[in-house]
């Protein structure tokens, strides 16, 4: 049986996509901006659990992973149009779920005394590189939560990642007995 999906559609030749609801919009529109941004972090979260050996941060990460796309659903819905398919949400507990995790993680972390530079470690690195992206990607929500609606728990649940991701660089690099790069400010030899 021959499979007659494709995945090219040809609709988005001249620069535009559809919303769910099919409202039709240029690719530069900040609810793409935001859901492509969150797209780019999944990749980038999955390239880091393909290369950590702990089997909770792995469990942990796919489910991130999932609860991205959930964000990205959101994201990609028009807001104005009646939504005839039931799609997954964000809820609390999602939110919860990464506090429990940082608290978790940060009971045998040293303490802070310095913001710390992204590095030491291939692995730690990468936590980072997610963690920024993370951040755009949270600016970029809150660019379009100021001009149309956008579910407060998925803001939320972006910010909280943001924080676990940092958490997460200190979590790998403390695994692999790496020291944080502590930032010291040569303020007074300039």
């Amino acid at each position: 049986m021959e499979n007659d999906w494709k995945i090219y559609t040809k609709t988005g030749d001249k620069g535009e996509t559809s919303l769910i609801g099919g409202t039709r919009v240029p690719k530069y529109h900040e609810r793409i901006e935001a859901y492509g941004t969150l797209d780019e972090l999944n990749s980038f979260i999955g390239n880091l659990r393909d290369q950590l050996t702990d089997v909770h941060l792995c469990e942990v990460l796919l489910r991130i992973q999932e609860n991205l796309f959930t964000a990205e659903s959101e994201l990609a819905t028009d807001p104005q149009k009646e939504i005839t398919r039931s799609l997954p949400f964000l809820s609390e507990d999602d939110v919860l779920e990464l506090e429990k995790e940082i608290d978790r993680m940060n009971l045998h972390l040293p303490d802070l005394n310095s913001f710390i530079l992204p590095g030491g470690h291939p692995l730690v690195s990468l936590c980072h590189v997610c963690r920024t992206v993370c951040r755009r990607g949270e600016r970029i929500i809150i660019k379009v939560a100021s001009e149309m609606e956008v579910d407060e728990i998925l803001i939320k649940y972006i910010n909280r990642l943001s924080d676990y991701l940092f958490v997460l660089a200190r979590e790998v690099a403390f695994l692999n007995k790496i020291p944080d790069l502590p930032w010291k400010p040569d303020v007074f030899n300039k």
